[in-house]
């Protein structure tokens, strides 16, 4: 029986992994893009000591029952172990919802880099400027030159709710993964003068700068006086502040 729940194990996880990670997009809610070979290859690795435990086992019991033995393990397993086939069964049926505004709600708002004041570059002219939720916080709170100011521009998030404490309004959100999800992130713009979207629902949305705090300085409010938004499909990958599409 040992033996069996070996194998089992082995070569259900391998197989969840594969299921996950190479017909499947789902992976991306638990690591970055870039780690998708190593959980092939090590999908492929455990069916295949999976695949060698077994036949190892028929051969030992072989042996053993030439040898003029009952060729059979009565060996126990404690219960407890079953427990391990929950998580190896839910990668292959069932997989945890991409992180979102439940993890929003409940984490800060990730503190930027400081970037020197001869680090900024000039803003294209383009209007609405298309701009990452990371690149229009370092331009409120660090760009002496106060370029965003007055400008019209286009960001892509989810929405999740914010506190009444801000006087209102709801949050434009990222949720940035460095490596897997343990290490996530999040972004928030809050968002003035358009009603909220239901929660998780990806927006672009434009809008200009909502003065509050000194523009340029760490007390300028990450926020935006919304004029237009924009419902659009959930990106491949969502675990990245990129610019939006068009």
């Amino acid at each position: 029986m040992r033996r069996f729940v070996q194998v089992a194990l082995l070569v259900l996880s391998g197989l969840g992994l594969l299921q996950t990670s190479l017909f499947t997009e789902e992976y991306l809610r638990y690591v970055k893009a870039g780690m998708r070979p190593l959980l092939v290859a090590s999908g492929v690795l455990l069916v295949v000591l999976g695949v060698l435990e077994a036949w190892a086992s028929w051969r030992g019991e072989r042996e053993h029952g030439e040898e003029g033995g009952h060729g059979h393990d009565h060996s126990g397993v404690p219960r407890v172990a079953w427990l391990l086939f929950l998580p190896v069964l839910s990668l292959l049926f069932y997989a945890p919802p991409a992180l979102g505004s439940y993890t929003a709600s409940r984490e800060p708002a990730k503190v930027v880099a400081t970037v020197d004041d001869d680090g900024f570059d000039p803003l294209p002219k383009t209007s609405p400027l298309p701009i990452t939720l990371t690149d229009f916080t370092i331009r409120v709170q660090q760009d002496r030159s106060l370029a965003i100011k007055g400008r019209a521009v286009r960001m892509t998030g989810f929405a999740s709710p914010a506190s009444s404490a801000g006087g209102g309004g709801w949050y434009l959100t990222r949720i940035v993964v460095s490596c897997c999800a343990a290490d996530a992130a999040t972004l928030k713009v809050r968002v003035y003068g358009i009603a909220m979207p239901k929660a998780d629902t990806w927006v672009t949305v434009t809008g200009v700068w909502h003065a509050g705090g000194k523009l340029g300085t760490s007390s300028g409010a990450v926020a935006l006086d919304a004029r237009g938004l924009e419902q659009i499909r959930k990106p491949s990958n969502s675990y990245m502040d990129a610019v939006p599409l068009g």
